[in-house]
C-alpha cells in the first residue's frame, strides 16, 4: 500500500502541491487525474524521492520515505512519461542493470523479461542501443524493466502518449495481471475514457489541491450526475473551482 499524508511540496519555497491525502491499496489501480500544471508530476516526483516534502509523509507498506529511503525504493518501480535510458547500454544491458539494482534472481528475471520482450515486440532487439529506438520503443523498454521487478508499488506517469494501440492494450493487460498478484499501481493520465474503464478509483487534482478521491459511482452520487462520465464530472468540478 502507498499512503500519502498531508503532502505539501514543490520545487521552491512556494508549494506546488498542498496537503494531499490519498492511498493506493494492494491490488488496486488508482488514476491520478488532472489538467496540465495541476500537480500530477510534482506529486509523483515526491513519491519516487526526487523532491523532498516541505510537509507531510509518504509510506509504502509502513516504510517511511524520509526515514528509510533505500528500503522504501526497493518496493517501488517507476515508468516515467519521458523514457530515461543510458545511451551506451544495449537493451540487454538495461535489463541486466535492472536485475542487479533490484537484486533479482537472474534466471527468473530473464524468463520474465523474455516474455515481456516478446509481448512488446522487442525480442529481436536485445543488442540495440537507445539511439536505434523510437520514443514508443524506448517507452516499451522502460515498461519491460519496471515489470521484471517484484515491486509492490508501480508508479506510471502518462503511459499512453507514446504507445501505439496494441502496446497500450498490452500494457493495460500487464497492469491488470500485476493487480491480481497484489501490486498497488498509481497511474497519472490525461486519457480519461481509458482511466474510467480501467482504474478502480481516482484521485482528482487541480491547482495542487486534491479535489476528490473515490470511484465513479461515488462521484456520480455526490454531484448528482448519475449518468455522467469521469470526464464530465472532472471538468464540472474544475470549472466550479475556477469560477470561485
Amino acid at each position: 500500500m502507498l499512503k500519502v499524508n498531508n503532502l505539501t511540496g514543490g520545487y521552491t519555497a512556494v508549494p506546488v502541491i498542498k496537503n494531499l491525502n490519498f492511498e493506493v491499496n494492494s491490488g488496486e489501480l488508482l488514476g491520478l487525474i488532472g489538467l496540465n500544471g495541476a500537480g500530477k508530476s510534482t506529486t509523483i516526483n515526491h513519491i519516487i524521492g526526487l523532491l523532498r516534502p516541505q510537509k507531510g509523509s509518504i509510506e509504502v507498506n509502513g516504510i517511511n520515505l524520509s526515514m528509510n529511503p533505500v528500503e522504501f525504493k526497493k518496493h517501488l518501480a517507476y515508468i516515467p512519461e519521458f523514457p530515461i535510458l543510458y545511451d551506451d547500454l544495449t537493451l540487454s544491458e538495461h535489463i541486466e542493470l535492472t536485475i542487479k539494482a533490484y537484486d533479482l534472481d537472474k534466471k527468473a528475471a530473464w524468463e520474465t523479461a523474455h516474455q515481456l520482450l516478446k509481448t512488446f515486440r522487442l525480442d529481436n532487439k536485445l543488442k540495440w542501443f537507445p539511439a536505434n529506438f523510437s520514443k514508443g520503443m524506448k517507452q516499451k523498454v522502460m515498461i519491460v524493466c519496471a515489470f521484471i521487478t517484484n515491486a509492490d508499488l508501480f508508479i506510471i506517469d502518462e503511459p499512453f502518449l507514446g504507445l501505439d494501440p496494441l502496446a497500450t492494450d498490452d500494457l493495460l493487460s500487464l497492469i491488470d495481471h500485476r493487480k491480481k498478484q497484489g501490486a498497488a499501481i498509481l497511474m497519472s493520465t490525461h486519457v480519461l475514457d481509458t482511466a474510467e474503464k480501467y482504474c478502480d478509483r481516482f484521485a482528482l487534482i487541480n491547482d495542487g489541491k486534491m479535489l476528490e478521491v473515490g470511484d465513479l459511482k461515488e462521484f456520480q452520487t455526490k454531484y448528482e450526475m448519475p449518468a455522467a462520465s469521469l470526464s464530465d464530472i472532472y471538468l464540472s468540478i474544475v470549472r466550479e473551482n475556477v469560477d470561485e
